[in-house]
């Protein structure tokens, strides 16, 4: 297939190219301006997607869209008139140009369409999305403006937490603590939460572009992918720290002690983040088909074991 990859130069983006690449895939990606690209890689300089360009030229000859683009979940700094441009009307723009051109369209959506920070329950593509944020907010309003569009057959991804190389946010903070030298006191924050390795949302694109439902037609709608069980903060130490060669070397202070130290370090977010509930099972990709390769301890000390080796490489 020949694919319209937007979003190629982000965190998921990357590992998208590389995964459709070594599947075979002809990956066309959609770039704000003139840039290296991959070998082996097509390019079409499109302009800043939130700024409703021409994607005549990007969608010719293409046999389906992944839509990967966006303005990720940033905090409050940004407005919610940015969110709504560039995560829902831009997504919308290029649907609507896909229409009749693309055979398929997939967009990368995120948990937080479907529910906020943490959830007492676990989730399933069955619930009611009550996304608790203007990100969140924007993502559900393209997946509800994508279904609207007939004659585009358009599935959306919400991938929980996402771990891999070269990760960001609280998931890269987590692993760089997992690489000093001495006792974490993070023991205690057991909340069980779904995370998933990049690879596998890759995979999972890749399965939503290629796979029909039982008539014959492409898969549409909401999926959750999440890695097949939770795993708890100390839980995630643990197999990183495995990965880099340490024991786990974990103790448990009060979790209100450790919230007000974190408090003085402006890191309170972390915790709060980490040590609340959010449990996912992606129930439409399983009917489908899909199964996670790798399970979170698995894949974390996978992870580190790369990392490890690549700070080897570079000594």
């Amino acid at each position: 297939m020949r694919i319209l990859l937007t979003g190629a130069t982000g965190f998921i983006g990357r590992h998208l190219t590389k995964a459709l690449l070594r599947d075979g895939h002809t990956v066309r990606v959609a770039l704000r301006d003139d840039r290296p690209i991959p070998a082996g890689v097509e390019s079409a300089v499109v302009g800043d997607i939130g700024g409703s360009p021409d994607w005549r030229t990007a969608l010719a000859g293409v046999d389906g869209v992944i839509h990967a683009a966006g303005i990720a979940h940033a905090g409050p700094g940004v407005a919610v008139e940015r969110y709504q441009r560039v995560n829902h009307a831009a997504t919308l723009h290029l649907a609507h140009a896909a229409r009749g051109r693309a055979g398929r369209f997939i967009l990368l959506s995120s948990i937080r369409a479907q529910s906020g920070p943490s959830s007492a329950s676990i989730l399933t593509e069955a619930d009611d999305p009550r996304p608790t944020d203007d990100y969140g907010r924007s993502k559900l309003a393209a997946e509800r403006g994508l279904a609207e569009i007939d004659d585009l057959p358009a599935a959306a991804l919400r991938p929980v937490l996402v771990y891999g190389d070269d990760v960001r946010g609280n998931m890269g903070a987590l692993i760089r603590l997992a690489r000093l030298p001495f006792p974490l006191p993070l023991g205690a924050l057991d909340a069980p939460r779904s995370l998933v390795a990049v690879e596998t949302v890759a995979a999972a694109v890749q399965h939503l572009l290629t796979t029909n439902d039982s008539e014959g037609k492409p898969l549409s709608g909401p999926f959750l992918v999440a890695d097949p069980e939770p795993i708890d903060v100390p839980g995630m130490l643990t197999a990183l720290r495995e990965g880099f060669g340490r024991r786990p070397w974990l103790f448990s202070p009060p979790v209100p002690a450790l919230r007000g130290a974190l408090s003085l370090a402006g890191r309170a977010d972390m915790l709060d983040r980490l040590n609340s509930p959010l449990v996912a099972k992606g129930v439409r990709l399983m009917e489908s088909g899909f199964t996670p390769a790798v399970s979170s301890r698995q894949g974390l000390v996978s992870l580190a074991r790369r990392l490890a080796g690549d700070v080897r490489n570079r000594e």
